[in-house]
């Protein structure tokens, strides 16, 4: 009892934002999650979909190698409340454009880059001021206890953006956003004491300097690059897997929006069920061997399951198995780079990882959407009935994107095998 009374007492803070921030999350998890819905209900299109996300992420990749560099020098109280306030805008102008049934796809385009580009600068704020509020100890559990409220998040956010569907309409979920972005917003605002990283003279080091020197860092130090070069291929993979993943389910004739929120909550049981394993494991003799084997056999089992499968308990299964593995990747990534970047340069070092970490997500939603709509489901249109392509992936529309899946399980075996030799990331056992 004790000992639990001093945990809470040293993470006071981490606690408060830590919930918080997880309630406003599922809020903008369910808004995105009807928004996507709406968006392929309107065009029918997996690029069109696919290129909400696209939007999202190429300013914030663009400008993440500077953001980090803003992040050290400013207040990271300010950056949080700002960053959200103005991604809470971006959701207001959505709801009137709904209300007034003004709302088209280019609009969330649009606004999906401007929450994005605002997102630049939160994430490293908010990634270092997880470092200033908890001890190195607790690390790992904190990581973990990150990857728990993803991982409900995940579960919940269909189940009750679907049941708010079911009952009211797509506005119900964007005011449950709001409102939970008012809860978040004022508990950081009142509650939450977050101290200074830096001394007050390091922050009038130039922009460009700063972002040079985030670079400059991990080029010096290749075991950190090459492992975040490794996570940037994963991602890859994975960007195509989730521009076709919603196509597939919405179109396969066993499919369809109550489909795509079972699979949905099945990867949130698998997340969930991870980042319990992830908080109470003990620290592993070998985080390295962990990272490359929780993603060999992320890769090499639900992209499979999604391809051959054809029924709801199966795609549910193959959800399970790609993702119980993955919070327990990320914890262990997660201590790795705190332990071996000093927290000086963290901001730096983490906006640049960003960049680098990330910049293939939109090429693989793009790439996704293509392939999805100009590729495999044309050519799985023109297959007979008897085909081989056609007896393993099924007929009809959704067919393309499960042979998709057949490839990228091959693509990421691949990926995980390769990286594991790098001679780099393993040096950072030392």
């Amino acid at each position: 009892m004790k000992q639990l009374h001093i945990f809470f007492h040293e993470l006071h803070s981490f606690l408060i934002l830590w919930i918080t921030q997880a309630l406003s999350t599922l809020g903008s998890s369910m808004t995105s999650f009807a928004l996507i819905i709406w968006s392929y209900q309107q065009q029918g299109s997996a690029l069109n979909t696919a290129l909400l996300s696209v939007c999202s992420y190429v300013p914030y990749i663009m400008m993440s190698i500077f953001a980090g560099a803003l992040s050290d020098r400013w207040d990271k109280k300010a950056i949080m409340l700002a960053s959200d306030s103005f991604a809470a805008m971006c959701t207001i102008i959505t709801l009137f454009l709904l209300q007034t049934g003004r709302l088209e796809i280019w609009h969330l385009y649009c606004l999906n880059a401007l929450s994005g580009l605002m997102n630049t600068i939160q994430q490293p704020a908010a990634d270092v001021t997880v470092s200033l509020l908890i001890p190195k100890k607790h690390y790992q559990k904190a990581s973990g206890m990150r990857s728990f409220s993803n991982s409900l998040i995940n579960i919940l956010t269909p189940v009750i953006a679907a049941a708010l569907l079911s009952l009211f309409q797509i506005q119900a979920v964007i005011i449950f956003d709001l409102v939970t972005f008012g809860i978040a917003f004022i508990s950081l605002l009142f509650f939450v004491r977050i101290p200074q990283a830096i001394p007050r003279q390091e922050k009038r080091e130039p922009v460009f300097r700063s972002a040079k020197t985030g670079l400059r860092y991990l080029k010096q130090n290749r075991g950190i690059l090459d492992l975040i070069l490794f996570l940037a291929a994963i991602n890859f993979t994975a960007s195509v897997y989730n521009a076709a993943f919603p196509a597939m389910l919405l179109s396969k004739e066993n499919g369809g929006e109550t489909v795509l929120g079972i699979v949905n909550s099945a990867t949130g049981i698998a997340l969930l069920l991870g980042s319990i394993a992830a908080s109470v494991l003990p620290a592993p003799k070998s985080r390295v061997r962990v990272i490359c084997n929780t993603l060999l056999f992320s890769m090499s089992t639900e992209n499979f399951l999604l391809a051959f499968g054809n029924s709801v308990p199966v795609w549910c299964i193959g959800a399970i198995l790609g993702w119980t593995c993955i919070p327990v990747m990320n914890a262990n990534m997660d201590v790795l780079l705190r332990g071996h970047v000093p927290l000086p340069m963290q901001g730096r070092v983490f906006s640049t990882r960003n960049t680098l970490q990330f910049f293939t997500i939109p090429i693989g939603y793009f790439t996704g959407g293509i392939l999805v709509d100009k590729v495999f489901e044309p050519l799985m249109a023109s297959q007979p009935q008897n085909s081989l392509p056609s007896i393993l992936f099924g007929t009809g529309k959704g067919s393309g994107a499960a042979f998709l899946f057949c490839l990228l399980a091959v693509v990421g075996i691949v990926t995980c095998l390769l990286f594991r030799k790098d001679p780099h990331i393993w040096k950072l056992e030392q």
